[in-house]
């Protein structure tokens, strides 16, 4: 079996990428130790054409259009004639991609092509309440359209983009990203005490702002807390910074406070476990998620987890049994809830515990990687 992955963030050395790069370089990863042949396609950050074999994982980076208006087009293009020259070579049997990944995409016989519910265009605009973007919708629409099957990372995921796209009666399965849990486990590193630790892209759909506003409350009761924030910067369409504006507009309004507030940009994958290890409490606000990759990651590592209640947030975390739940638009539940995990160490620690043990469950790779190839076949 050949599976070939079209994404542009697979994670590259001294480039930033998010979840679903973390989340396809794990998959592939394992079914290329099941004997599947795997091939990842992708634009790549630099200018140039690179190929390059990562951990059995055949990587073909394409470069980049600089054609004003018409960039996507020839992007596309190259995609296509890439995957008909690697299924010249070796068979695909399946082609994956994201919500608008198969939009101008040009089917081939024999190559079933799938769609992963990762969190669209549609999905975000409901979630952020804004309006669609037609461009965008457009692409969404036909890329759905195109493909012949679908996997959602959660029954939310699931239920609210049906809402908006239609899934034509093609088969969908629900299974969870998966989580490397002999990569992320606890590594006997010592835990900095009263360390609160935010790991995601710094925006405003992570919460990360209202997790600044619940800064200071949470410093009356621990004075000697700090909050270390990891993440790559978002920008606004004018190109200006997120983080710059949190420091301009959130931070100058916390005084002295304001120095236990770290920004360390975004860490290479392998030093992740590193930051969940010095950590007491890890706090993932999210406005909406599909899944979150973060937050089972840290329970993998026996971190007590503050994720969000919204969203697939209660599929993820039973609140104080194996985590606790926030509601990300509140600073003052926020830091209730970071608080009580501060405070109640030896139940967070027992917490934690549990936590690992629901992960090993629900989210382990093996278990994971097994559901992925079952429905491969299907």
């Amino acid at each position: 079996m050949h599976i070939c992955f079209l994404i542009n963030e697979y994670p590259k050395e001294g480039f930033p990428h998010g979840g679903i790069g973390s989340f396809v370089k794990t998959l592939a990863g394992a079914l290329v130790k099941n004997g599947i042949k795997v091939s990842v396609i992708g634009i790549n950050y630099t200018l140039n054409d690179e190929n390059e074999v990562v951990e059995g994982v055949n990587v073909y980076r394409i470069k980049r259009s600089t054609i004003k208006v018409f960039s996507w087009y020839f992007n596309f293009k190259a995609i296509n004639k890439k995957i008909k020259e690697i299924h010249g070579l070796s068979s695909i049997d399946i082609v994956e991609s994201s919500e608008l990944g198969l939009a101008f995409i040009r089917k081939i016989k024999k190559i079933k092509y799938v769609i992963r519910l990762h969190g669209g265009h549609h999905f975000f605009a409901e979630s952020e309440n804004r309006q669609i973007n037609k461009w965008k919708g457009f692409q969404e629409k036909r890329s759905f359209s195109k493909s012949d099957a679908f996997i959602a990372v959660s029954h939310y995921v699931k239920n609210h983009t049906g809402k908006y796209l239609d899934y034509n009666n093609k088969p969908i399965a629900y299974i969870s990203n998966p989580i490397d849990i002999e990569f992320f486990k606890p590594t006997g590193e010592n835990e900095i005490r009263n360390r609160i630790v935010f790991a995601g892209t710094v925006c405003e759909k992570k919460g990360i702002r209202q997790l600044i506003q619940a800064f200071p409350i949470v410093k009356k009761e621990f004075p000697d807390a700090t909050l270390e924030i990891y993440g790559r910067d978002w920008f606004f369409p004018d190109g200006s910074s997120y983080i710059q504006m949190l420091k301009e507009k959130e931070l100058l309004k916390l005084g002295e406070i304001m120095n236990d507030v770290h920004f360390h940009g975004s860490v290479s994958y392998v030093s992740i476990p590193l930051v969940y290890a010095c950590a007491e409490v890890c706090v993932f606000p999210s406005h909406m998620e599909t899944q979150g990759l973060v937050a089972p990651e840290a329970m993998a590592m026996e971190k007590i987890v503050i994720f969000t209640k919204l969203g697939p947030g209660p599929e993820a975390i039973k609140d104080y049994e194996t985590g606790l739940l926030c509601d990300p638009y509140n600073p003052n539940d926020i830091a209730e809830k970071i608080i009580w995990a501060l405070s109640n160490k030896e139940k967070a620690k027992k917490i934690g515990k549990i936590a690992r043990q629901v992960v090993l469950e629900k989210y382990g790779l093996r278990n994971i990687v097994f559901q992925n190839i079952n429905f491969y076949k299907m």
